[in-house]
């Protein structure tokens, strides 16, 4: 006489305890499906759903409506929606947003600032200007504009900054901050720009410290907007497809096509 899965919630329980402790998990600790586990374990999917349960009850694994069931504590709600908020926001709607807060986080940081942070920033003004390569001045640059935020002394604008300045950690927008730079004609008026923001905060004054932050974003601005653009796009594969020959052509060592 045949017999259906097994109903035992325990039994159940105790059989997903030895698999979520097994070491052969999927590398973002997703779990299989309750159908899954219900034929691997020969139980009824209602076992299956209790022990999960308790499972989530004791933190040992979360849910997500639409994404499965995951090993460990839940992440943070909040940091979940800021990743999902920042992959789906543009670098022009970034840049919108910095324009509206930084200016007067610039203009609080005037006011506020303690004399050790503005040479903290002077500090990494230097590093900014001295980097050479694209990953290294983001990490400064971005450096740079966070103290600012936090030199400001408000800890709810310093959430919104840290919220816009995740994009930073994109690949994409590090690409296209260098093809942004690339636009220019050199990294000095950069580096003027982040002297005068700090020197306006340094002599407290808030009024030139904002402005000073506002051109320097909309300077930003215009040159993201250049290199988004497909004009320059095409100009700048065609600048490294030439490139590309000559080095080619100067290599005795390059195979013929």
């Amino acid at each position: 006489m045949a017999t259906g899965p097994n109903d035992n919630s325990n039994y159940a329980l105790a059989k997903l305890r030895e698999y979520i402790q097994a070491p052969n998990l999927a590398k973002d600790g997703r779990l299989p499906t309750e159908r899954a586990f219900a034929e691997t374990f020969d139980v009824g999917r209602r076992a299956v759903r209790r022990a999960l349960e308790v499972l989530e009850s004791e933190g040992l694994i979360w849910r997500r409506q639409g994404a499965g069931t995951f090993v460990g504590e839940k992440p943070d709600d909040w940091s979940a929606q800021v990743t999902e908020l920042v992959a789906g926001t543009d670098i022009m709607e970034i840049m919108e947003v910095r324009l509206r807060i930084e200016p007067q986080l610039a203009q609080l940081a005037a006011m506020r600032a303690k004399p050790a942070e503005v040479e903290r920033m002077r500090a990494l003004v230097q590093k900014t200007g001295e980097s050479t390569d694209a990953d290294a001045k983001e990490l400064w640059d971005g450096s740079l504009h966070r103290q600012i935020a936090q030199s400001a002394g408000n800890k709810l604008f310093l959430s919104i900054f840290d919220v816009v300045n995740r994009i930073r950690q994109d690949d994409a927008w590090q690409s296209i901050r260098e093809l942004a730079r690339r636009s220019g004609t050199n990294g000095r008026a950069s580096f003027e720009q982040h002297m005068a923001i700090v020197d306006a905060i340094a002599d407290r004054d808030p009024a030139r410290a904002g402005e000073a932050m506002r051109q320097h974003l909309l300077m930003h601005q215009e040159r993201l907007i250049r290199a988004t653009s497909l004009g320059f796009q095409e100009e700048k594969a065609a600048e490294d497809s030439a490139a590309k020959s000559v080095d080619e052509a100067d290599n005795p060592l390059t195979p013929a096509s």
